[in-house]
């Protein structure tokens, strides 16, 4: 198990508690928590050793895209990069969500 941490410049604080994912094989969950920080802090959990500069370019390339300012946590079992950025991208769409 690889722990991986992670902080960028955000603007956009968010308002809720968001959870998708489920950690299994292939697939990792994304647990998304507001904070009065001015940056965005992200926790890494993952059984991929080595793969550090991934995340940090997938996770880059989304906050450039949504910056959310949040902590957030992630737990890894073995997703690839699409499946990270599809799981982050789902849970812009539960924050936008009005239920």
């Amino acid at each position: 198990m690889e722990q991986l941490s992670y902080s960028y410049k955000t603007t956009k604080p968010i308002d809720k508690k968001i959870h998708v994912g489920v950690v299994g094989s292939g697939d990792l969950e994304i647990l998304l928590f507001p904070t009065e920080k001015s940056e965005t802090s992200v926790r890494v959990c993952t059984g991929s050793d080595g793969f550090g500069d991934v995340w940090q370019n997938v996770l880059t390339r989304f906050f450039d895209r949504y910056p959310i300012t949040a902590d957030i946590v992630i737990n890894d079992f073995g997703a690839t990069p699409g499946v990270v950025y599809l799981r982050l991208t789902q849970a812009m769409e539960e924050l936008s969500d009005e239920k």
